[in-house]
């Protein structure tokens, strides 16, 4: 999705104006933020919009409508983004939406289910906010993430899968042979079949001052918030390959990139190595990591462990995944990383209830992967719901009481 002509007023200590950078970045809506703190005509306009008082954000649309403080749910619905589904049950729910669960999802409409598929963020999950994927098979000349997963979602809705976005499942449940997915905004959907595609999220630093800076100097995100940043110098932390690929990224914003990694060199392939040290505006420390995050209203300095301090104007981190499983832990087995278990159907040890992609363990953490263990698990569920579906013989709405595994 893209939007343009939205401002978002607001400042970098607001907990609101977070939550509203963040629901926008997931959602991949582009948008300009003026901080009213830094720019004294803005705050008279925030004032003026709210009879004297200063609330914040104050949202412009380009179409002149302007939201104070809103929620999520009122920024989906100005955003035209569905978050309620049109039925309450169907053959498969698939939680998540990027490369395995929206090829599951295609595979099982395809096979004539009733599918929905949930998502919290954007539909593409992390492909969508990649900024360039190179590696995709049949792309010679690459692709943006976020057409990546444009494509992915018109190709599904082609085959007629139903696919909510901007909404979390909060519970999965089960009722006989039946499978219970209810939402954050209470609603409950049934299906004979759940697929948990929930991806995973960029790990945390979990040092000083990190949770204080988050959306005001500290990014988990380029492609979300690198603009940002034009003209302005930013530290990357980690030495992988997505903070290869991401320091790269932010070169088309900000005059220097300076990458910092525990290791001795970085562990990225050997192709984003070559390009990471060949690029002027780039820079890389080793042997160091960030030990603390320093300022007031925002980032202003960074203590590294080797115990020298650098003064960015922003930190990006990209240290490695985190599965996204707090709402399968005690559902479903997990292994000693907290990555989902599955057998060689890539069900899960809960019947009826399938994992793919980045959130399983064993899985590459690739999109091509991620796609191939999506048509892999829409083939065990489709031999898992076709005995049950052939024994269907009533309807099963109006499911009542659900035991939670």
């Amino acid at each position: 999705m893209s939007h343009t002509g939205i401002t978002m007023y607001g400042t970098a200590w607001c907990g609101d104006c977070k939550r509203a950078k963040q629901f926008f970045g997931e959602q991949r809506v582009h948008y300009e933020f003026i901080d009213v703190d830094a720019d004294a005509e803005a705050m008279a306009f925030v004032e003026k919009i709210n009879d004297g008082k200063q609330i914040i954000p104050v949202i412009v649309f380009d179409d002149g409508t302007k939201l104070v403080e809103p929620s999520n749910t009122e920024l989906a619905e100005k955003l035209g983004i569905t978050t309620k589904a049109k039925r309450t049950f169907y053959d498969l729910i698939v939680v998540g939406s990027g490369p395995a669960g929206l090829t599951a999802a295609l595979y099982g409409a395809r096979d004539g289910f009733d599918v929905l598929v949930i998502e919290r963020g954007g539909v593409g999950g992390q492909a969508g906010i990649t900024e360039r994927l190179d590696n995709f098979p049949g792309f010679p000349d690459g692709v943006s993430g976020s057409e990546f997963a444009d494509r992915l979602r018109k190709q599904a809705e082609r085959f007629g899968v139903e696919v909510l976005s901007a909404q979390e499942v909060t519970g999965i449940a089960v009722d006989g042979k039946y499978r219970c997915v209810t939402t954050s905004d209470g609603s409950e959907y049934g299906a004979f079949a759940v697929l948990v595609a929930l991806g995973s999220t960029y790990r945390r630093l979990g040092i000083p001052g990190e949770e204080d800076f988050i959306g005001a100097g500290v990014h988990f995100c380029a492609t979300c918030d690198g603009a940002f940043y034009r003209g302005k110098d930013v530290l990357v932390v980690g030495g992988g390959n997505s903070a290869g690929e991401e320091s790269l990224f932010l070169t088309k914003f900000a005059d220097t990139v300076t990458i910092v990694t525990r290791d001795d060199k970085l562990s990225a392939t050997k192709i984003v190595v070559q390009k990471v040290e060949e690029h002027p505006k780039i820079s890389i420390i080793t042997g160091a990591s960030p030990s603390e995050f320093i300022g007031e209203s925002r980032l202003e300095r960074v203590k590294l462990s080797n115990g020298d301090e650098v003064t960015p104007h922003g930190v990006f981190v990209f240290i490695g995944l985190t599965p996204n499983t707090e709402v399968v832990k005690g559902i479903v087995d997990l292994d000693d990383y907290g990555f989902i278990t599955t057998d060689a159907a890539l069900q899960t040890s809960v019947e009826g209830v399938f994992a793919a992609g980045d959130v399983r363990a064993g899985s590459t953490k690739q999109a091509a992967s991620a796609a191939g263990e999506g048509a892999a698990v829409a083939l065990g569920i489709r031999r898992y719901l076709e005995p049950l579906l052939a024994g269907a013989s009533e309807s099963p709405r109006g499911l009542a009481e659900h035991q939670l595994i």
